[in-house]
């Protein structure tokens, strides 16, 4: 019987990634399956990934294609974890439908449903394939020993050609770069499936990309504050002569974001056109080969610049990393390395440079104050980033206090009591008056 190998991705990117691996040789022959799961908080309202139009470029690569949400419904994948005395029998019941893998290909494994996953299908090999630059960080939450020692790879992107995931680098997981080629490709693929027709008059060519983010929902800043980044995005790239806009929105955000920028791009002068959800960026750029592409900290900044050679800017990543908490959040790293690396756009246009920085150390340095007792080999990295540039930006200092890292102010000086004036004996109140009869008896 030929070898089984069980895949599981919740965004077309991730499965771009997984068939650009599969094109490059990185799983063995035989049996695939593709287990897709949507995330969305209400998945009833949002397409899954398998119903996007671009999916038709890569469901070829897979004997069966599944849906997790079919499978545990009506419970909410990125929520539903088994108890331990459920576990063995569930986990019978999903090999039952889809057979006895032999390798476990999964993203986000420090959350469900990956980890839940894990824990359901034992007894095999698990190759982890990373979602964007997040594989630079350190892994988000302990794995237990029964799900990380089984982990044999780290599939990623070579987004920051030379820095190396810290993901799972903890538990000793060798990290494997995936060509720039094969990934490319198939966003081309995507992207063609998507708008297989050529491209009308109705629909021009986009000169910019403005790409949509997700922060308010995820308590990062306030809806207003969301809507005042996305309109700064756009006043900058319109002050920077592009007349035809295509907006992305994040695959999770909805609608909201596009109608709110309709104003503005009124306002400017602006052909404000809108990319479906379920399209992702990178099908975006093979298709439409922009001119620049701007957002605040997505992955798909780097993919833009690294895969695809396209111009980029980025807006807003001070706010982004002033807000975020706890201070080991997991898009720590990511905006780290946009607000590092990538040019800096201001509204009225002007772009800036970033100051150069020894991106490596920093990288380390952050990612220890993030997990620092995941990491404790960093600790060196980290004291002599500080040393060197001291704590602003990208640290706090209450968290390079409490690990050592910069001493703790002074304790301000003890104050004595403040005494009152002593009385003279001509302004001592006079006594009442029973008392002073009876003091002159």
């Amino acid at each position: 019987m030929p070898d089984t190998t069980l895949f599981y991705a919740s965004t077309l990117f991730g499965a771009m990634t997984l068939a650009a691996a599969i094109d490059e040789g990185r799983f063995r022959d035989g049996r695939r399956i593709l287990l897709v799961s949507n995330n969305a908080a209400i998945p009833e309202v949002t397409p899954a990934l398998d119903e996007a139009p671009g999916f038709a470029a890569l469901r070829g690569r897979f004997d069966r294609v599944l849906s997790w949400n079919e499978i545990i419904a009506p419970l909410h994948p990125s929520d539903w974890k088994p108890r331990s005395i459920e576990t063995p029998m569930l986990g019978r019941l999903l090999r039952d439908l889809i057979g006895e893998p032999d390798e476990l290909v999964l993203e986000s494994i420090a959350v469900p449903p990956s980890r839940t996953l894990a824990g359901l299908v034992k007894d095999c090999p698990i190759t982890v394939y990373s979602d964007g630059l997040m594989s630079y960080g350190p892994t988000r939450d302990p794995l237990p020993q029964e799900i990380a020692g089984r982990i044999t790879r780290l599939l990623h992107l070579d987004l920051v050609p030379g820095l190396a995931p810290l993901l799972l680098a903890e538990h000793g997981v060798p990290a494997e770069a995936l060509a720039d080629a094969p990934f490319a490709s198939v966003a081309g693929r995507v992207a063609a499936a998507a708008e297989p027709a050529p491209r009308a008059e109705a629909a021009p060519r986009a000169e910019a990309v403005v790409l949509g983010q997700y922060l308010s929902a995820l308590g990062l800043v306030t809806a207003a504050e969301e809507a005042a980044l996305h309109e700064r995005v756009l006043r900058g790239v319109a002050a920077r002569g592009h007349r035809t806009v295509l907006f992305k929105p994040h695959p999770a955000a909805g609608r909201r974001h596009a109608r709110e920028l309709r104003p503005v791009a009124a306002e400017l002068g602006v052909d404000l056109l809108v990319a479906p959800e379920a399209t992702p960026a990178e099908a975006c750029f093979a298709a439409h080969r922009p001119e620049l592409v701007a957002g605040c900290f997505s992955t798909a900044l780097v993919t833009a610049r690294r895969l695809f050679g396209l111009p980029v800017a980025a807006t807003g990543t001070d706010l982004v990393l002033e807000r975020l908490t706890p201070y080991e959040n997991s898009n720590r790293i990511p905006a780290t390395i946009v607000d590092a690396t990538l040019p800096r756009l201001e509204a009225d246009g002007t772009v800036t440079e970033p100051s150069a920085a020894d991106l490596t150390a920093l990288v380390g340095a952050v990612g220890y104050c993030m997990q620092s007792t995941a990491h404790p080999g960093l600790r060196a990295t980290a004291a002599a980033y500080v040393d060197a540039h001291g704590p602003a930006r990208y640290f706090k200092k209450r968290r390079l206090e409490s690990l050592g890292l910069i001493e703790p102010p002074p304790p301000p000086p003890a104050q004595s009591p403040a005494k009152s004036p002593a009385q003279s004996p001509a302004q001592s109140p006079a006594p009442p008056s029973r008392l002073r009869r009876l003091l002159t008896r």
